[in-house]
């Protein structure tokens, strides 16, 4: 090895140390404010079902209403192609992964629903149905019938329901806790949230909980629901969503956008109420920013438009859900809810063809990048993490296998997270499991 040349400086090895001294409380609030995204599986969608409604076999049957509807309404690839404008190359893997889903997971999150899906109900009935919401789900994932995470929803805590919010929480909590212990995919879900101090009593509620019952402080976490139009925009003019963020203390898992009740707090008519409309795309912009290397994940809302009646009238409700799905994909929004069971072929099939017809592009830049070998399109490493990422989630939800990642990328799964580690380390707090 050659001898290296003296290299010349000007500045005192103390200036250094010294803006060191003076940054080191922004360091410090980088790290706890924005110490990016989890890296755990993040379900594409959310099902909510009334806590009267909910038994034992609730998930199995949404699957097997899905695959009917399949059945009557799109029993080949053909026939969900032409119904919804698929490729002839698409058509195929979709419609046979979208069969396969329904059969082996058909939901990937569920919440059981104790606030508008229930309603106001005597307090000794909305306690047995907690109580037993809890034996159901401890039982689910003792049996392997859960679906890969499960939770409730809560009433909200504005005075008239608070007290009822936070028993049916303790009581379920409390359940789970005495039949063997919270499990690793619970998500709890606190709904319409208009002031900060409202998630600050939840986490206070958190950790009331933890010491009672001697859990790891931060084991429970929650999405927060944003349905109101003063969760985006305080009366003093900051984003309130951003505010509710930092109240949660590491806590909150998800932003979830109420459609409907958003909407309507707006003044958005009945029939203009939609996830596509431009009150809604301004607030979930609001949240995405805020939510922006957090950790917290944004979710998409719903719609009303049930895919039910004769087959021209199930298609044109399959078009309009596959057409907002696809249309949530493409803004980063990975996640939404469903209302239906005739809701879930729409999801599949949108979510697995957004992922399948970028499967190879994606996977050519990667490869591209990490072999730096350069190619059509000049990526950097913030880049790789977005296409590593896109891969992870294609591979968690069944769009892609394994295999052919591998095979197209040259690419290992732990490499592929190693490009999509968070750029900040994270703290453990309770939310959403590590990926399989």
């Amino acid at each position: 090895m050659g001898r290296r040349e003296k290299v010349a400086t000007s500045l005192a090895g103390t200036v250094g140390a010294g803006i060191g001294r003076a940054l080191a409380a922004v360091d410090a609030d980088l790290a706890r404010r924005y110490p990016g995204d989890p890296g755990t599986r993040q379900p594409v969608h959310t099902v909510y079902v009334p806590a009267d409604a909910f038994d034992a076999g609730t998930i199995r049957s949404w699957g097997d209403q899905a695959l009917a509807a399949l059945d009557e309404h799109a029993p080949d690839a053909g026939a969900l192609a032409r119904a919804l404008g698929l490729s002839d190359a698409l058509a195929e893997p979709v419609y046979a992964r979208v069969r396969a889903k329904l059969e082996r997971e058909p939901v990937e999150d569920l919440r059981i629903d104790f606030e508008d899906g229930y309603g106001p109900r005597p307090d000794g009935e909305e306690d047995d149905d907690a109580a037993r919401a809890a034996r159901l789900v401890h039982e689910a994932y003792g049996n392997g019938t859960a679906a890969p995470y499960m939770g409730i929803r809560m009433k909200w805590l504005e005075a008239a329901v608070r007290d009822r919010a936070i028993r049916t929480l303790d009581i379920f909590l409390t359940g789970l806790v005495e039949a063997g212990g919270l499990p690793q995919g619970l998500v709890l879900t606190l709904p319409k949230v208009t002031y900060p101090e409202q998630v600050t009593a939840m986490v206070r509620l958190a950790e009331e909980f933890e010491k009672a019952r001697g859990l790891e402080p931060g084991r429970l976490g929650f999405e927060i629901q944003i349905e109101t139009s003063q969760s985006i925009l305080a009366a003093d003019g900051t984003a309130t969503v951003a505010r509710m963020i930092d109240a949660a203390g590491g806590r909150a898992t998800g932003l979830h956008y109420g459609t409907f009740d958003y909407s309507a707090c707006v003044g958005v008519s009945a029939a203009y109420q939609s996830s596509d409309h431009p009150a809604a795309d301004h607030a979930k912009a609001v949240m995405q920013v805020a939510a922006a290397g957090t950790g917290v994940r944004v979710c998409d809302g719903s719609t009303n438009v049930l895919p039910v009646g004769p087959a021209a009238q199930v298609h044109e409700a399959w078009r309009l859900h596959y057409g907002l799905t696809r249309r949530a994909l493409a803004r980063a929004y990975y996640q939404g809810w469903d209302m239906h069971p005739g809701h879930l072929p729409t999801r599949y099939a949108a979510v697995y063809a957004f992922y399948r017809e970028g499967l190879e592009p994606a996977a050519a830049r990667l490869a591209a990048y990490a072999a730096k070998a350069g190619g059509a399109v000049m990526d950097e490493p913030a880049t790789a993490k977005a296409l590593s990422g896109y891969l992870l989630r294609g591979l968690d939800c069944g769009a892609l296998d394994a295999d052919e990642v591998s095979r197209l990328t040259g690419l290992t799964r732990p490499d592929l997270e190693g490009f999509a580690i968070p750029r900040r380390a994270a703290p453990a707090v309770g939310g959403p499991q590590a990926r399989p």
